[in-house]
């Protein structure tokens, strides 16, 4: 992120606008709709207004001279549209003495741009792309505007009227975000949001008990809960609503080693996150100090999220952990997440179900040698069951083993999928025969390991097909 998006109090000073034509007058009605007040130099000696509304003449000052030597005193900003050379000279004043500028396409010249904004009176959103593609910002724009509510501004504006009181009735902090969390979910938000504003404020009056209201315990404190949350093999596009709400309500969010950058993105700013997950070869903290964590945070007030890559109770020791706070009496809940097995079949067009080849499936771990020796292979013979084999790479050869001793043909397409929905995810597929050699040709884990001949429908092996007509024919050219 190169550019931090802030928002400027246009009320603190005064805008200079360099410029002229069709560019100084859409800039000219942007700045009048946010109250500034603005000085402009027409670099074509033309101050014509001419179309636009007296709401935006009376905020405009026509001045005259030379704009590179003028006055900045009272000045907060520098823009300039249609300006041409002016721009540039102007971009260097501006830089001499420390005020923002803008030179409409010229990003070399800027301290700050303009995003593509949504306007809802106390609520605005800006989207910028960085000056790379302002296409694309007013596309994602639009897409905000079709499902942000008309009013949900005079929903800010409204919670605004009643800020200080509340703040005055609910002094902690928590129990007040929490407060203004169920006014916004709740039946009042969804008044002022359909235009009863009247309604709603009696509605709010009414609250005898605030913090009764946004869930303290007897005790006046923010009651605290623990939500196991499921965050999907790393693509965060996969992550549920209700996975991104938890995330957004977290007060303090302990995450696996394997959550991606970008689902930790998502978790709101000002939430502590605490990691105490752990990879192969690297010791954790251990499930007992975990549990210990989840509980003392929820018994302290506070939401937290244990976020879990894929899902939780999918080899993610979900339910070890809410049976432990289950005894402590924390209340828990659980959001699912996309597990990495369903993930590899989708990304890589492996079904794990086909009709009259692949009626079932089983999922299994071999994190490692010693957990592969342990399976009862006999049973995972029949040609018209799929096998998904998690964290499965060092126990490849042990796998390997297991089921070609138990009956398993080494014939039986397998896949190696790694790092799934990911953008440098990877596959390689094979036969079960030559599984440790597929293993090693994928340049880092996680992988999920299939087993079956569903295999034999995804898009890998058929590229590998593929290749090896194309190798043929080409030898036989020679």
């Amino acid at each position: 992120m190169r550019f931090l998006p802030v928002f400027l109090d246009l009320q603190s000073g005064v805008v200079l606008l360099v410029g002229a034509g069709e560019l100084v007058r859409a800039k000219l009605r942007l700045l009048a709709s946010a109250g500034a007040s603005v000085r402009w130099y027409a670099t074509d000696g033309s101050h014509d207004v001419s179309g636009l509304d007296a709401a935006v003449d009376a905020r405009i000052e026509r001045a005259t001279g030379d704009p590179l030597t003028s006055d900045l005193s009272g000045v907060i900003a520098i823009l300039c549209a249609g300006a041409g050379d002016i721009g540039v000279a102007m971009s260097a004043r501006a830089k001499a003495v420390g005020l923002p500028i803008n030179v409409m396409d010229d990003l070399a010249h800027s301290t700050f741009i303009f995003p593509a904004i949504v306007d809802r009176g106390d609520v605005v959103v800006a989207v910028g792309t960085g000056g790379a593609s302002p296409v694309v910002a007013r596309r994602v724009r639009e897409r905000i505007e079709a499902v942000l509510p008309a009013r949900i501004g005079d929903l800010a504006a409204f919670i605004g009227s009643f800020r200080k009181s509340m703040h005055a009735r609910i002094p902690e902090f928590p129990l007040r975000r929490r407060f203004w969390e169920r006014v916004i979910d709740g039946p009042i938000g969804a008044l002022v949001l359909a235009g009863r504003k009247d309604e709603a404020e009696k509605a709010l009056n009414e609250i005898a008990d605030p913090s009764a209201f946004a869930g303290a315990s007897k005790d006046g404190k923010a009651e605290g809960r623990v939500t196991l949350v499921g965050a999907g093999p790393g693509d965060p596009d996969l992550l549920t609503i209700k996975a991104l709400r938890a995330l957004q309500d977290a007060d303090i969010v302990f995450y696996d080693e394997l959550v991606s950058p970008e689902i930790l993105d998502r978790i709101r700013r000002d939430a502590a996150r605490i990691p105490v997950g752990r990879r192969v070869g690297k010791p954790g903290i251990g499930q007992d100090a975990i549990n210990k964590l989840l509980i003392d945070a929820a018994k302290a007030g506070q939401r937290a999220v244990r976020l879990k890559g894929g899902d939780p109770f999918i080899f993610g020791r979900g339910g070890e952990e809410i049976e432990e706070l289950r005894a402590a009496g924390v209340a828990y809940s659980v959001v699912p997440g996309i597990t990495a097995g369903l993930g590899a079949a989708a990304q890589f067009e492996a079904p794990l179900t086909y009709r009259h080849e692949a009626l079932r499936i089983t999922f299994l771990t071999a994190h490692k040698a010693k957990d592969a020796e342990t399976v009862d292979w006999s049973v995972l013979t029949d040609r018209k069951m799929t096998i998904v084999v998690y964290m499965g790479m060092t126990a490849a050869p042990s796998v390997r083993a297991g089921l070609l001793a138990a009956g398993r043909l080494p014939q039986t397409p397998v896949g190696v999928f790694a790092r799934v929905t990911r953008a440098d995810a990877q596959a390689v597929v094979g036969t079960l025969e030559n599984l440790p050699a597929l293993v090693e040709k994928i340049d880092g884990g996680p992988a999920i390991l299939i087993i079956g001949d569903v295999v034999a429908h995804s898009a890998p092996w058929r590229q590998s097909n593929l290749n090896q007509v194309i190798s043929k024919l080409l030898d036989a050219a020679e």
